[in-house]
């Protein structure tokens, strides 16, 4: 019942092939379309210039800390 070409394992194969490839693209889209794309990407492209700036902006370090780093990065 299940030996021709189109049944058994060729056929089960093809399902699991199928279905993974559909859940894959779906997780996929989710995460692109989250905005979630690694714990580091809104680094990449910027200078260590930059990402300080952008620290001191959203609070995240005082002002003498910024200064501080500043003066590290600048030599």
């Amino acid at each position: 019942m299940w030996h021709g070409f189109y049944g058994g394992w060729p056929m089960l194969a093809g399902g699991v092939l199928f279905w993974g490839s559909i859940i894959c693209l779906i997780a996929w889209g989710i995460h692109r379309t989250t905005g979630h794309h690694g714990s580091d990407s809104h680094y990449y492209g910027k200078s260590p210039l930059d990402h300080l700036k952008e620290r001191y902006a959203k609070g995240e370090i005082t002002k003498v800390q910024y200064e501080e780093m500043k003066r590290d990065l600048m030599g």
